[in-house]
């Protein structure tokens, strides 16, 4: 039987993580959180590691998987691109899924985003709308860019960012630019997530979106790609589209 490794165990998305499991008959090789030093016994026990913690514990949680030859779900959003080259230098020698939303709602979403970005041209804009709970500290939201990655690839930008308009305060009217894909950030009470990607243009517009209700569909989702991966994938990385076969 599978058995995951849970990093950040006391925290919200641990716990969920851990009730999914427990939910789903699947076995739970121990859970750890910051700072833990049994950090290397737990990578080296569980068949995957599952990690929903914070960027500045990363290293050391890629260093321990890739000692212990375990494969990693990474959920932890705020990323800076040194951690993402972590990643990638990781993923020459295990398998890992990395994404900033493992809800198999948002995975089905993105592909969405992406072909209407594709299919639309630049005098649709594109307006990425998205709230959480007022502790959230990043903004946008990771899954927010991960939406609006699928929108700059739909619409040629290979990067994923290069369309990105992230800050439009003391812009006056008229100065949206044509093709650029831009952000609204909003924070208050215990909002899960909600995420709305709106294409306009004269005289119509498209809405499509995701709202999360509770945390056990990003558990739930970081299962699947957990058990996906334990069916002995080669090293590499890989995202939630892939643990779908989209």
């Amino acid at each position: 039987m599978t058995s995951i490794g849970i990093l950040g165990f006391d925290g919200r998305m641990g716990q969920a993580i851990d009730a999914a499991a427990k939910a789903a008959g699947v076995a739970v090789a121990g859970g750890i959180d910051k700072g833990d030093p049994d950090l290397v016994a737990l990578a080296g026990q569980a068949d995957v590691l599952i990690d929903f913690t914070a960027p500045d514990a990363l290293a050391k949680h890629l260093d321990a998987a890739v000692a212990a030859g375990t494969p990693m779900v990474i959920g932890t959003t705020g990323l800076s691109a040194e951690d993402h080259a972590r990643i990638d230098a990781a993923a020459q020698s295990i398998a890992i899924v990395q994404t900033y939303n493992t809800s198999l709602g948002i995975t089905m979403l993105r592909g969405l985003v992406e072909e209407a970005a594709r299919r639309l041209g630049p005098d649709w804009d594109i307006e990425i709308v998205e709230m959480h709970h007022r502790h959230k500290v990043d903004a946008p939201s990771g899954t927010a860019l991960l939406l609006g990655a699928a929108a700059n690839a739909g619409r040629g930008a290979a990067d994923g960012q290069s369309l990105n308009r992230l800050d439009r305060m003391g812009q006056g009217p008229g100065t949206r630019e044509q093709g650029g894909i831009y952000y609204a950030s909003l924070r208050g009470g215990s909002v899960a997530g909600d995420h709305q990607v709106v294409f306009a243009t004269d005289g119509e517009r498209i809405e499509i979106g995701h709202r999360a209700e509770n945390r056990g569909i990003f558990a739930r989702g970081a299962l699947k790609a957990a058990l996906w991966l334990a069916e002995g994938r080669p090293a590499g990385r890989y995202t939630m589209a892939d643990v779908l076969g989209l």
